[in-house]
């Protein structure tokens, strides 16, 4: 089976700062695949390149077969395919990002409408559809500003649900939240695991990652130390680096 997300040789540049290091990188459809590491090692900065929030400096990024090639970080000439790319993929972040002004049921419906033209009353039954997923359509006619910080990140995945995207990219989507509201949060993400979305992940989370990852992965200086199925790489980490990042977990650092 042919990967859904494919990443060769990708390099990222802030200035002088060499964020990304020569990544690559192949993900199966439906697979599960989790990034962990420290603060600062690049994770977040791989997920926003796979869908172009950040312009790769230069590598290849291919994504349900739309390939982009990046020689010298401009982008200009491949606008086609990253919008093609973008429609792919759905992106839930740190911080839940809904419209104000807005209902739950608004947003949810704002992108396949505005974006991908879909009919209004169709978005409506698959916006009601993805809320009801995440145990949320009791709250569609509310706004953000009546909703729990748990309730606004299910709203947030239900939102990129309805995009009816191929991969899920979601970047710490636990982090903003109080922790007692990180569990809900965890379970639909598991939920939408089990229905066969394609996911990547960059979490803190080590029991989500550990449970739920086909494979996870270990970032640090900008490149990919280590990788392995969750039960190896918990019990058996070979670098140092993830020995020391699994035992900073295990008494409560970050």
């Amino acid at each position: 089976m042919a990967p859904i997300v494919k990443i060769e040789n990708l390099d990222k540049y802030f200035g002088l700062l060499h964020v990304l290091k020569d990544i690559s990188l192949q993900v199966q459809p439906r697979e599960v695949v989790c990034i962990i590491g420290r603060s600062g090692s690049g994770k977040s900065t791989l997920l926003r390149c796979i869908n172009f929030l950040e312009d790769p400096s230069r590598g290849v990024i291919e994504v349900d077969g739309i390939r982009v090639e990046i020689h010298n970080g401009t982008t200009r000439e491949h606008r086609q395919a990253i919008h093609d790319i973008r429609l792919r993929t759905g992106m839930v972040f740190q911080e839940f990002n809904l419209f104000p002004h807005m209902s739950v049921l608004e947003n949810v419906i704002e992108g396949p409408v505005t974006v991908k033209g879909m009919d209004r009353k169709q978005a409506i039954e698959l916006a009601e559809q993805n809320l009801d997923s995440v145990g949320l359509l009791f709250k569609k006619n509310e706004y953000p500003n009546r909703l729990s910080g748990g309730q606004k990140q299910r709203v947030a995945i239900a939102r990129a649900l309805t995009m009816q995207p191929k991969v899920m990219l979601f970047d710490e989507p636990t982090s903003a939240l109080d922790p007692e509201l990180i569990g809900e949060v965890l379970n639909v993400m598991q939920k939408v695991a089990k229905d066969g979305m394609t996911m990547l992940v960059v979490t803190h989370e080590m029991g989500f990652a550990r449970e739920v990852a086909d494979r996870v992965l270990v970032m640090a200086d900008g490149q990919i130390i280590e990788e392995a199925k969750p039960e190896i790489l918990f019990s058996q980490p070979q670098d140092p680096r993830t020995k020391a990042l699994i035992e900073r977990y295990r008494s409560g650092e970050r």
